[in-house]
């Protein structure tokens, strides 16, 4: 069993080490699947991570949704079950042994012809679950990873295997001692799934005043109710989830456009340059004249 534990894992670092030559994220020729590689510890990254499955070969991450810390590293992976604004941070990770990873993003529709299949076999819960997890990877987990990617050998037939590879991988996640926290958001009326319609409109409308007693009602809720859901899932009130959002946003606007701090501030929502910097401060360490003065300067060196 070890052997063939080796040997999986031993395959999977070589497909994605082959596959990149140099850091950052790479598309593959199969559909929603990317691989990561990363030769240097990283700065804390902000950033919407989009519903997926990550499972990390070599190496070690941190990621924090609102105030809740996950780390995990070789033979584990995390799901997102929807969109979530988070951290991240590549915290093991060199030239000699590059942190490897690879993610599989999946739609909420794709999720559902799994569920619908299989939700016999599963029991419901009333308590909601956070909608991000780790877990550590089973071997039949693995094995259905290493059909999916071993269609990169064989591009011919990743149109036909490819789906049929995703849903097996999903199949098993479900399955997992975490899967209800992707069930829940399939429970049509469930209270996760009311909560994720509200983080639908957020994502989307993050920019707006926000009106929490509009919010409570679109999920038919009472406000106490809405927000002990919505923070039970996401780690987080409705007002930090949009201000992370902004934040995110305002920094990336920041990095890739060349806009100064007010015009970004108002861009992404802010009334005011002076709360948008005093908050980017806080979320990120530095204001972002500074955050920009380090980068140009780490960036010319």
């Amino acid at each position: 069993m070890q052997n063939i534990q080796h040997n999986n894992h031993s395959f999977l670092k070589d497909m994605i080490e082959h596959c990149t030559t140099q850091d950052g994220v790479h598309p593959t020729s199969i559909p929603s699947l990317f691989f990561i590689r990363e030769s240097a510890t990283t700065e804390r990254i902000a950033r919407v991570n989009e519903a997926s499955f990550c499972m990390i070969i070599q190496g070690e991450k941190k990621v924090w949704l609102g105030d809740e810390l996950f780390q995990y590293g070789a033979n584990h992976y995390v799901v997102a079950s929807i969109d979530l604004p988070v951290i991240g941070q590549v915290v093991n990770a060199s030239p000699a042994s590059p942190y490897l990873a690879l993610k599989l993003e999946f739609t909420p529709g794709e999720m559902i012809e799994v569920y619908q299949e299989i939700k016999e076999q599963i029991s419901s819960q009333k308590r909601v679950k956070r909608a991000m997890f780790t877990s550590e990877s089973q071997p039949l987990l693995i094995e259905s990873v290493i059909r999916l990617v071993s269609l990169l050998n064989t591009p011919t037939h990743i149109h036909m295997l490819a789906p049929l590879y995703k849903k097996e991988i999903l199949y098993w996640i479900l399955q997992g001692e975490n899967g209800k926290a992707l069930t829940q958001m399939m429970i049509e009326g469930s209270h996760a799934s009311r909560i994720s319609h509200i983080i639908d409109h957020l994502m989307t409308h993050y920019k707006e005043h926000l009106r929490v007693q509009e919010l409570a009602q679109m999920a038919n809720m009472s406000v106490p109710t809405m927000h002990r859901h919505f923070k039970a899932i996401t780690g987080m009130s409705p007002i930090q989830f949009q201000k992370q959002l902004k934040l995110n946003e305002g920094k990336r606007l920041l990095f890739t456009e060349t806009q100064d701090v007010s015009s970004v501030a108002y861009q992404v929502g802010y009334e005011s340059p002076s709360q948008f910097s005093r908050e980017y401060r806080r979320m990120f360490g530095l204001s972002p004249k500074a955050d920009l003065t380090q980068f140009f300067h780490q960036d010319m060196e």
